[in-house]
């Protein structure tokens, strides 16, 4: 369904890079297998520092499963549409 979330998704936004680090840490000491990182537009390069900083400071036996990149269209505040970037990172154990 549209709107829902699924549990180990972590989707980057404006705040600091060890909030994501340490939502990313949780999920996999609950068991996840996998979790992705998504983020657009100017938030990519925050989302690629989570998974190097889970990767080589906190989990270092997680690898890096897939990357997809894709571009959005979301309805900017004039009402028009603007393309807007988009990656998911997976990574898992």
């Amino acid at each position: 369904m549209e709107g829902e979330r699924p549990e180990n998704t972590i989707y980057v936004g404006k705040k600091g890079v060890m909030s994501y680090v340490l939502a990313v840490v949780t999920q996999f000491n609950n068991g996840a297998p996998a979790v992705v990182i998504k983020a657009r537009g100017k938030l990519i390069s925050r989302a690629v520092d989570v998974a190097e900083i889970v990767r080589n400071r906190f989990v270092p036996d997680v690898k890096v499963a897939n990357i997809f990149i894709k571009t959005e269209e979301l309805p900017s505040e004039d009402g028009t549409m603007s393309k807007v970037s988009a990656m998911e990172i997976t990574i898992s154990k």
